[in-house]
């Protein structure tokens, strides 16, 4: 998905406990395990699917969103929280959710770097407050299970001070701006919500904004109609459901324009095991509290090891942002040893949104392989995952330097391709395996 930047925010001093989440939900069983599709916004499968894009419009298109959802402004020391909608395309990863009762469906956003759900609803004061969708908007009224949330609930406080406010009625009011000016505020609610799973499972409850004043850049295409978010804060999918889902969720992305659905499972059926699989930790910095952030020591290119120079938890893994982003003299180091042992012979004005392309002779070009070095954990990367062609004879890096990042550095989606990747947010870790997701169950 892409992360619009939330505007206005105080945070506490404190540091979130990714197990002390107070869980919300009540499943229809004690214990639930599900898995869930998720579509890549520019694969055959997406209502979004484009036949004339090649395979590099694809990622210059998914690259565009990575860099404007995590542009910060320069005038300002704001950071990234929840999702980004740029050049009017919605982000990298849908899913069906069905919210109410009955049930009514809608397609929404799935995140790791987002925390809210919401969608829009009928209480638009006018046309104009809403975005336009090709859908009919959801109706509070004609859902049995739909209940507002009271601004003296325990809920309306895990919104920040200056997202809430208390309406009419006592009704909990959420407003969330963005830094494009993109923005969603309704008041918060709870009500029955399931997916398109083989478990069927629902969760009564479920707490989520219901939108009657939203301004967003996804619009064009009148498909997407909210988002699921699945970060580390409070009112992220994840965290309601806390102990439902044994705190844990995974997922294994399918490459792009696959006929296929990347999967994401939720509960036992989250867990990776066997040959292959590494963990490192995971922690929440109280800088960012939404993120899910790893330890990276460094990175071997071919022979070569770069140490990184930055602090722990130095970077932020995250399904929704396309490209990786590094600290810009890792980012020198790694095009230094790429041009050595490649033959490759940098171009001056790589095309965007590329940091780093070389030319090449001949049909094909060898490359140096990549391990990511987490702590406890050594990732080695396919070139698929690192390098892509353009024009049959450009080679250029699925890297970015992170400079307007206000130094966040990002582990990003095509990294993750093919392989699981497991959250287990009680043992505080995430756990990769090689794995082809094109074959995930």
């Amino acid at each position: 998905m892409h992360s619009l930047l939330l505007l206005l925010f105080s945070f506490s001093a404190h540091l979130y406990s990714l197990s002390n989440f107070i869980p919300f939900v009540e499943a229809t069983k004690t214990q639930t395990s599900f898995t869930i599709d998720l579509i890549h916004h520019d694969s055959p499968l997406s209502p979004f699917y484009d036949s004339s894009m090649t395979s590099s419009d694809i990622f210059k298109k998914a690259a565009l969103r990575s860099i404007a959802r995590y542009s910060l402004s320069e005038s300002s020391n704001q950071f990234p929280e929840s999702i980004v909608f740029p050049n009017g395309a919605a982000g990298d990863y849908l899913t069906k959710i069905y919210i109410g009762t009955p049930p009514v469906e809608r397609i929404a956003v799935a995140d790791t770097g987002s925390d809210l759900i919401w969608v829009q609803c009928s209480q638009c004061d006018d046309n104009s407050s809403c975005f336009s969708q090709d859908s009919p908007l959801f109706d509070p009224n004609n859902s049995s299970t739909y209940t507002p949330i009271s601004c003296t609930s325990e809920n309306c406080t895990l919104l920040y001070q200056n997202q809430r406010t208390c309406g009419t009625s006592n009704v909990c009011e959420y407003s969330y701006r963005y830094a494009d000016d993109s923005y969603t505020k309704g008041e918060l609610a709870s009500d029955s919500i399931s997916f398109d799973s083989t478990s069927g499972v629902t969760f009564p409850n479920s707490i989520f904004g219901c939108g009657h004043n939203n301004t967003v850049t996804f619009n064009s295409t009148k498909k997407a109609t909210g988002v699921v978010g699945l970060g580390a804060g409070p009112l992220s999918l994840v965290s309601q459901l806390g102990d439902q889902i044994g705190h844990k969720f995974s997922y294994c992305l399918v490459s792009f324009g696959s006929n296929s659905t990347s999967k994401l499972k939720f509960g036992d059926d989250a867990i990776i095991s066997g040959n292959g699989v590494v963990s490192t930790p995971l922690t929440i910095n109280s800088s960012t509290p939404t993120y899910y952030n790893l330890n990276l020591e460094g990175i071997t290119v071919g022979n070569n090891t770069i140490q990184s120079t930055q602090n722990s938890s130095n970077i932020i893994i995250d399904s929704g942002t396309t490209f990786t982003y590094l600290d810009p003299s890792m980012f020198n180091d790694i095009v230094t040893l790429v041009t050595e042992s490649s033959a490759v012979e940098a171009v001056q004005d790589p095309p965007k949104p590329y940091g780093f392309c070389g030319s090449f002779q001949g049909s094909s070009v060898n490359v140096p392989e990549f391990v990511f070095h987490f702590t406890g954990a050594d990732v080695a990367l396919p070139t698929e995952n690192m390098y892509t062609l353009v024009d049959n004879n450009l080679l250029c890096l699925l890297l970015l330097p992170n400079t307007g990042l206000n130094g966040l550095s990002l582990f990003g989606n095509l990294a993750q391709m093919n392989f699981q990747v497991e959250y287990d947010l009680q043992g505080n870790k995430v756990s990769f395996a090689p794995a082809n997701c094109t074959n995930s169950n």
